[in-house]
């Protein structure tokens, strides 16, 4: 294995053509900004579900090692949407989402930041919540803060995910260690760009039974030499 080194410049004319690809995105509401792998994001959109967008594309290049997120929502002037106005879609959403156990989230609004609480037993539920609200009208924000309800043995939990690892395709499960505490899990070693690295999390997080998962992953690009 050899190390691809690439330059901030690089880096910063990928994430700016990958945010152009993003057809949600109004890349020129947007700057980038890159030192020693790290994307700084600055500007505005004109939504929460936009600025989410936007990181999620930067996430997507090759070669990112962090990303700090100081876009600002700005609303439209023509949007007038009350905080109660805002939660009533928020929970008719959620309600109606068939991947959300009917009343188990609840929602509150202030200042059009949308705060979601509550218990689920499975990470994508708790995704699902966030999803649905997050591009409504008027939403400047989300916080998550549902928990996961403790379900499988610890031993049980670590035994999951090291089986989902060994079976994506995205990760080399040989190069990442699993330490489980209870039902928290603990994530360390190197994987080659910011989407294995996502993937890990998410391939973690959707384990029966995990309540949090502390990512120390690393991200060591590189690639393979002939």
């Amino acid at each position: 294995m050899g190390n691809l080194a690439r330059s901030d410049t690089e880096l910063k004319t990928d994430v700016l053509a990958e945010l152009l690809y993003e057809p949600s995105v109004k890349v020129t509401d947007i700057g980038v900004f890159v030192d020693g792998g790290t994307v700084t994001l600055r500007g505005y959109a004109a939504s929460y579900g936009e600025k989410s967008d936007a990181v999620r594309a930067a996430k997507r290049v090759a070669g990112v090692r962090a990303i700090a997120d100081d876009i600002e929502v700005r609303l439209p002037e023509s949007v007038c949407w009350t905080d109660g106005d805002i939660a009533t879609a928020a929970a008719n959403q959620i309600n109606s989402s068939p991947s959300i156990p009917s009343g188990t989230v609840d929602v509150t609004v202030s200042q059009g930041r949308i705060t979601l609480e509550g218990e689920l037993q499975w990470w994508y539920e708790k995704t699902a919540a966030e999803t649905v609200v997050q591009h409504l009208a008027g939403v400047r924000e989300v916080t998550n803060l549902i928990r996961i309800k403790p379900k499988l043995a610890t031993a049980e939990v670590e035994t999951a995910i090291r089986s989902a690892f060994r079976r994506n395709a995205l990760l080399e499960s040989n190069k990442i260690q699993v330490v489980t505490s209870g039902n928290k899990v603990i994530l360390r070693g190197t994987v080659r760009n910011y989407a294995e690295r996502e993937e890990a999390e998410r391939a973690t997080w959707a384990a029966p039974g995990v309540f949090s998962v502390d990512n120390r992953i690393k991200v060591e690009w590189s690639e393979g030499v002939a």
